[in-house]
């Protein structure tokens, strides 16, 4: 098992190694699924709708409606920018 698996399961990631995950998009902060969870909920005209951290990624979040999972944001950074990518699928009995 990598190091970097052992100290995350661990939760024991030491200092100067915190900056090196938050950078690389690593994990999703709690201001960062409010502040998405507001966004999407002003876009859509929608209350229920939610952005929960996801139990075992910690690159992304689950957007719900109320109870339903739709699909999944990612934490996009590159070259000092930050975007967010959302991935909902859609299957073909869903759309009867």
């Amino acid at each position: 098992m990598p190091w970097t698996t052992r100290l995350i399961r661990l939760r024991v990631i030491p200092n100067r190694f915190r900056q090196l995950f938050d950078k690389k998009g690593w994990s999703m902060k709690p201001e960062e699924i409010a502040k998405l969870t507001k966004y999407f909920r002003e876009k859509f005209n929608n209350t229920t709708i939610s952005v929960r951290a996801r139990p075992q990624k910690k690159d992304s979040g689950e957007v719900y409606v109320g109870e339903e999972f739709v699909g999944v944001i990612y934490r996009d950074e590159e070259d000092g920018e930050l975007s967010y990518n959302f991935s909902m699928a859609i299957l073909d009995f869903d759309l009867e």
